[in-house]
């Protein structure tokens, strides 16, 4: 009772104007709670309103229910921004094209060694004039120090490169045969291949040596992680100078050049025969072999084969065709008459 008439003492000491603003506030949240919509969202003009009566009414907290104090301070710093971007519409740098942000993270993408300055004067030398700054906010963010990809790796050391693989070949009387291809990146070359059906460290080790006869072995052999790859193979590599490279586990990809080369000689000879031992085998390999070293145009090298082919024109005669591995295929040149 005592709080009562305290109130109504002090109510009716308070300005008109305070009393106007407060009967507003009460009014207003008695119209929100009375809304038949739920949940009863503010609008923004619910919200303008109670902005405006914070800046004007020195008290309007102690009449504030629906939502806290804090809630109304933070419409009014939202609304601030929201002011000042639509005062600077228009102004400010000027929007990066679409096409200028792609090339940007392409350069980056493909050049991991690069950063914002060497990506921006490549791209003054291609008339984009945009700042150093914009370049170093759209490149991409790495967080490793760079380093060349796989990729990089084969490319730049293509010359320097032998692949090795085994595959399976069955044959007539279901006896499983194995392969041993060493394959030069530099232009698909198969350097050598023997047949076995037994394979062992000691084997592998004896083909390697016979691969690279005369002091010819590459700096670099490309193997995968399986087993038949021993101390013995190991070690025969380091007596000859070369340093093996072990792809990851479940990655063929990484010795994808050998595999291609597997591929192809399942997909255009070895699936079209029955073989019926190792020298019937050796000799289908060795007629495929000639065929893809001397005749076989490769995507990779240009439509070119290994061993180059002369461009024959047509005035050096008619085109006459010659069978290859028993008829799969044929090379063609052209004879003078």
């Amino acid at each position: 009772m005592l709080l009562l008439i305290l109130r109504a003492i002090f109510s009716s000491i308070k300005s008109r104007r305070s009393l106007a603003l407060e009967n507003l506030a009460l009014r207003h949240q008695l119209d929100v709670l009375q809304r038949t919509r739920k949940p009863r969202h503010l609008t923004n003009r619910d919200r303008v309103l109670w902005i405006v009566l914070s800046r004007l009414w020195p008290d309007w907290r102690e009449s504030l229910a629906i939502v806290q104090p804090k809630t109304v301070v933070a419409w009014h710093r939202k609304g601030w921004r929201l002011y000042w971007r639509w005062k600077c519409r228009g102004r400010g740098r000027p929007v990066v094209p679409v096409e200028v942000r792609c090339l940007i993270r392409r350069i980056s993408r493909e050049n991991p060694l690069w950063g914002a300055p060497r990506i921006h004067g490549e791209l003054l030398k291609l008339g984009i004039d945009v700042s150093e700054a914009t370049v170093a906010k759209y490149i991409i963010k790495r967080r490793r120090p760079p380093s060349p990809t796989w990729r990089s790796f084969i490319h730049n050391h293509f010359s320097e490169i032998v692949a090795v693989d085994f595959f399976t070949v069955p044959t007539l009387t279901f006896k499983t045969l194995y392969v041993f291809v060493v394959l030069s990146l530099d232009r698909r070359r198969v350097l050598h291949f023997n047949v076995t059906d037994s394979p062992t460290a000691e084997w592998t080790s004896r083909q390697i040596v016979q691969a690279f006869p005369f002091d010819t072995a590459s700096r670099f052999l490309l193997r995968d992680r399986d087993k038949i790859y021993g101390e013995k193979v190991v070690d025969t590599l380091r007596s000859i100078g070369i340093e093996q490279v072990v792809t990851a586990r479940k990655s063929p990809w990484q010795n994808g050049y050998v595999e291609r080369v597997i591929g192809s000689a399942r997909r255009e000879c070895l699936d079209h025969v029955i073989v019926l031992n190792h020298r019937h085998l050796r000799r289908i390999l060795k007629e495929y072999f000639q065929y893809y070293h001397e005749a076989r145009t490769h995507l990779g090298l240009g439509k070119d084969s290994p061993v180059p082919r002369e461009v024959e024109l047509p005035g050096a005669g008619t085109v006459v065709a010659e069978p290859m591995v028993g008829g799969l295929h044929h090379r063609y040149y052209r004879k003078a008459a």
